[in-house]
C-alpha cells in the first residue's frame, strides 16, 4: 500500500473544535481509511477565527513542507464561515475578496497535488445562514471552473438534527463528537472523496 499523505487546511471545523473525541471529522476520515488498510499520514492545520483572507497567506508555505514528492498527496479545504460573520457592523470579509480568496488558494493548490473543497458548515446564526448559502453558491462555481471536486454539507447539515442540536447545545457555532461523525459520513459517501483511494 502506498503512502498516503493528506493536508485538511481551513479553521475551526477543520480544528474539530468542540469534539470532546478530539477527532473532528478529518480525523474520522483518516481513522476509517487508516481501517481499510491505507498507511495514512495526516495534517490538521485548521486555525481557528481563521479567514480566507489569513489563510491565503500561510497555506501554501505549511502544506508543502508536508507533501513532498514521490507520495499520494491530497489538500482538503473548508473555509468561509468566519468571511460571512458580521463584527463591528461590518463582514469580516466581503463576499467578493472571499471569492478571489479561494480563487487564489486553489489555482495554486491544485498544481500541486489533488484538492478537494468541502463547503462551510452552517452554525446557530440564522443571521447568518444567507450569506453563508450565497458563499457556499460561489464556491461550487469556482470550483467547477477550475475542475476542482466540491462537496456541499451546508444543505443537509442544515437540515440534521443531530448537527444542529449539537451546535445550539454547545457554542453556538461547533457541535460534539455526534455532530462531526455526520460530516464525515458526508464526505466519506461522496465519491470525490473515495475515488482518491480507489486506485491506491
Amino acid at each position: 500500500m502506498k503512502d498516503v499523505r493528506i493536508c485538511f487546511i481551513g479553521e475551526s471545523f477543520i480544528n474539530g473544535t468542540g469534539d470532546s473525541t478530539h477527532l473532528g471529522w478529518t480525523g474520522r476520515l483518516c481513522v476509517a481509511l487508516s481501517q481499510q488498510g491505507y498507511s495514512v499520514t495526516y495534517y490538521n492545520l485548521g486555525i481557528r477565527r481563521e479567514t480566507s483572507t489569513e489563510l491565503a497567506k500561510r497555506w501554501q508555505a505549511e502544506a508543502e513542507r508536508r507533501l513532498p514528492s514521490g507520495f499520494d498527496n491530497y489538500i482538503v479545504f473548508s473555509f468561509g464561515t468566519n468571511d460571512a460573520t458580521r463584527e463591528n457592523g461590518r463582514l469580516r470579509v466581503e463576499l467578493i475578496d472571499s471569492v478571489e480568496n479561494a480563487r487564489q488558494i486553489l489555482s495554486t493548490a491544485k498544481q500541486i497535488c489533488p484538492v478537494l473543497m468541502v463547503s462551510p458548515p452552517p452554525t446557530a446564526d440564522e443571521e447568518r445562514h444567507p450569506r453563508v448559502k450565497v458563499l457556499c453558491e460561489h464556491f461550487f462555481t469556482l470550483c467547477q471552473k477550475l475542475t476542482i471536486p466540491y462537496l456541499d454539507v451546508f444543505t443537509p447539515l442544515l437540515n440534521s438534527s443531530v448537527w444542529m442540536a449539537e451546535v445550539e447545545a454547545g457554542d453556538g457555532a461547533h457541535p460534539d463528537a455526534a455532530g462531526y461523525e455526520e460530516l464525515a459520513q458526508l464526505v466519506q459517501s461522496w465519491s470525490a472523496w473515495s475515488n482518491c483511494f480507489n486506485s491506491l
